[in-house]
């Protein structure tokens, strides 16, 4: 069974959409075909959005679903015309919240990811400029960074390091172990004088050798014995060192960054 689902915003739609992708993969046995409307912020808008959404219902004989995120209630009501199940995300706590602060919600549109605080923003700049200038050990002046990430080539670091500095302004640098590192076992002396800045990134080999495929079509790189290999010595090392480490193979790009932080105690908020 297939059943198309629209996320809806007066804004970008990412939490529309994170959180309805949350909610959705608790039914496995459902497909489900998935759009993405972003500034949905005018009445003509809303109609248009409620034209496509009412032609996908005609078309596919099933009642589509909207996880929506607009503030505004009329816009919600035009929307609401297509005949969907209307999933409100704010819903639930608009009221609660009017009563416990006594005031009423302003129904304004666009706030969910408005640029409110410059000197956050300026952080999560630096922090990306920072990731990427320090990725894959080009540069090895870890003096302003939060947390190191190691690991063999394509396991994962440099995606981590950029959401972290995206979402949260961690500068974090990455460092990918060599196959001289991994012969020696031994950490390199630049990476030994900030051990406590380290996390490590570890994935299953299979994994990882069509990642490196992808990358070096048959080359001795992307070959399963030595991706097994580089991985064995990885882990060893990691453990030798006292690195606590994480397999990433099945885990999403969020989840990484939230155990990372959570091991260095790093309380921020997603901005």
């Amino acid at each position: 069974m297939q059943r198309s689902v629209f996320f809806i915003s007066d804004s970008t739609g990412i939490t529309a959409e994170t959180i309805g992708n949350s909610i959705l993969a608790q039914f496995e046995g459902v497909q489900f075909e998935k759009h993405r409307l972003p500034f949905i912020d005018t009445p003509q808008k809303a109609e248009n959005a409620a034209l496509r959404i009412k032609t996908r219902y005609a078309q596919s004989g099933h009642r589509p679903i909207v996880v929506n995120t607009m503030a505004d209630p009329a816009l919600c009501e035009i929307v609401a015309t297509s005949g969907a199940l209307m999933l409100d995300v704010f819903a639930p706590f608009i009221g609660p919240l009017e009563d416990e602060l006594g005031t009423r919600h302003s129904g304004a549109v666009n706030r969910s990811h408005g640029l409110v605080d410059f000197a956050k923003y300026e952080a999560r700049i630096n922090a990306t400029n920072y990731a990427l200038s320090h990725d894959d050990g080009m540069a090895v002046d870890y003096a302003q960074a939060d947390l190191i990430l190691v690991g063999v080539s394509r396991s994962g670091k440099t995606p981590t390091c950029l959401y972290m500095a995206l979402h949260y302004g961690v500068c974090a640098a990455n460092y990918p172990l060599t196959e001289e590192d991994l012969d020696k076992l031994e950490l390199p002396a630049r990476l030994r004088t900030n051990k406590h800045r380290l996390f490590g990134l570890t994935i299953e080999a299979q994994r990882l050798a069509q990642i490196r495929e992808e990358r070096r079509p048959g080359s001795r790189y992307a070959t399963l014995k030595q991706c097994r290999w580089e991985l064995e010595q990885a882990e060893r090392l990691m453990r030798q060192a006292g690195i606590p480490y994480l397999n990433t193979t099945h885990v999403s790009i969020e989840e990484i960054a939230s155990k990372i932080l959570d091991q260095f105690g790093i309380e921020k908020t997603m901005y």
